[in-house]
């Protein structure tokens, strides 16, 4: 089966930052049946239309005067079950120890990350086009290392691709960014408490029936890989 992959980052700076506010990494990836994307796309336009939401969509965007798009974008998401899945890990910042495990690196060990994000759950026998947001690096050849990764440990798997697509081109790089800066909102705790972002983590929270929080590896619809450095997950 022939799959695609979008994927997006929440603080990708934060290895390097000395005064950030939060305390996690996230990077998030959306995955569905190749089949699936344009009918996917169409559907999130409509969205669009409905709500005359002419712009760009982003979770730095979300505000009142946008919420019950927000909301409805959320709820189509979820509407689509297993056919539409959400995979995250986080990283706390504060236990990643980049002198010893990435050569003192950070960008080595963001991609990493992304690594853990993919791999686990790219399954044999199927082919994966990947589709990262486009991101400045200080080496180019970082996503064809991670492809040349992906291949060497999934053998009966085909990585296609992993490529640099920008979110402004792209509304389901736009709905990952959603989702993760979402969560990662949610972890950092980077909202105020009567803000338009707190009101859509609680409707998510509706939908999934509990607190935003790390989950089971078995997890299919929205994945929270909370990284464990000791092994296994946390």
């Amino acid at each position: 089966m022939d799959f695609n992959v979008f994927c997006d980052e929440s603080h990708p700076d934060l290895l390097a930052s000395k005064n950030s506010s939060a305390k996690y990494l996230l990077i998030g990836s959306l995955w569905m049946l190749k089949e699936d994307r344009e009918q996917f796309k169409t559907s999130i336009h409509a969205l669009r239309e409905k709500h005359k939401i002419g712009s760009e969509f982003k979770w730095e965007k979300v505000s009142y005067s946008r919420l019950e798009f927000y909301k409805d974008l959320i709820s189509w998401f979820w509407d689509q079950g297993d056919r539409l899945r959400l995979r995250c890990i986080v990283v706390d910042k504060k236990k990643v120890d980049l002198f010893h495990y990435h050569h003192n690196d950070q960008e080595l060990g963001f991609y990493k990350f992304y690594y853990q994000l993919l791999h686990h759950w790219i399954a044999d026998f199927n082919n994966y086009h990947i589709f990262c947001d486009f991101k400045t690096n200080r080496r180019r050849d970082r996503l064809r290392i991670l492809k040349e990764c992906l291949e060497r440990v999934n053998l009966s798997a085909q990585v296609t691709s992993v490529q640099a697509t920008r979110s402004n081109e792209s509304v389901l790089i736009q709905l990952v960014d959603v989702l993760t800066g979402l969560i990662s909102s949610s972890f950092n705790h980077s909202y105020g408490d009567e803000s338009a972002k707190r009101k859509l983590i609680s409707y998510f929270e509706q939908l999934l029936k509990h607190k935003i929080s790390p989950t089971s590896s078995s997890e299919k619809k929205c994945n929270i890989f909370k990284i464990d450095f000791k092994g296994g997950w946390e």
